[in-house]
């Protein structure tokens, strides 16, 4: 109870002048007519059916395209430094640090934000916990990235797409390169499937380690990339699509859930 009467009534009573009180009209009343104000800036997010159609036809044309995507990892990265000290962000979110990033990281932090500008489509988080939009809208104020005019959907539509068995057939017939850590294992489960892996890059080292990635990736015959690689993996998928002239998926987690068995192809 306390949750709530500091999260919005508290919020509320200091709206209500002094001398006077609101009449019976519960909290969740006055939210929705106020919501009926500001319906009218609600920003639709791509489905994963539209994301899937349109990887499809880029494969079929030959046209570059990507997907990157945003978590409280990227958003922090994005935000040290010109939001939130690093140290703020070592001492209480460390686990940045083994995503791929070493911060402070300036030049990283320039070029993440540069990737998330040029991608064809990006992953934001429906959260609204403060790392998530919380930090998101922050973040975009920061770098003039607006959100109204970049083609948006949600964080997780690596797993949309393969729950909803559009990830087989983006696959099938294509020769794909894996990106991260897991490859290896990854590719053991595709080859499985009949899928064609054209090309592994094992491992990803951090921001560093981008050039030699790109160079090998340059040097490998492909359709489209699947890139599990932390944060790093927003600039290169982002990269092979917009040097390389391929389709690129920030694979994410969804690598590891694959290659363990946890979810199925």
């Amino acid at each position: 109870m306390k949750g709530k009467y500091d999260g919005g009534e508290a919020l509320l009573q200091q709206l209500i002048p002094e001398h006077l009180i609101l009449p019976d009209i519960s909290l969740d009343h006055i939210i929705s007519l106020g919501f009926e104000q500001v319906k009218h800036l609600l920003l639709p997010l791509t489905d994963p059916f539209a994301i899937f159609v349109d990887m499809k036809q880029a494969l079929l044309e030959g046209r570059p395209l990507s997907v990157v995507r945003l978590g409280d990892g990227e958003l922090l990265a994005l935000a040290h430094d010109r939001l939130i000290p690093s140290q703020e962000i070592r001492d209480h979110s460390p686990f940045v640090a083994t995503s791929g990033m070493s911060l402070p990281d300036y030049a990283g932090r320039e070029a993440l934000a540069e990737s998330v500008r040029r991608a064809t489509y990006v992953g934001i988080p429906i959260s609204r916990l403060p790392y998530f939009q919380g930090l998101l809208y922050p973040v975009c104020r920061e770098y003039g990235l607006s959100l109204q005019h970049m083609r948006i959907t949600y964080s997780t539509v690596n797993y949309l797409i393969a729950q909803l068995g559009y990830l087989q057939q983006l696959l099938q017939g294509r020769n794909v390169l894996l990106i991260g850590n897991v490859a290896q294992q990854l590719g053991k489960v595709l080859s499985k499937r009949g899928v064609i892996i054209s090309g592994m890059i094992a491992s990803v080292s951090g921001m560093k380690d981008i050039p030699r990635v790109m160079r090998e990736a340059a040097s490998i015959t492909f359709d489209i990339a699947l890139v599990s690689a932390g944060i790093p993996a927003v600039i290169i998928a982002e990269r092979i699509a917009s040097e390389l002239g391929k389709v690129a998926l920030d694979f994410g987690h969804l690598a590891n859930r694959l290659a363990e068995g946890e979810m199925s192809f």
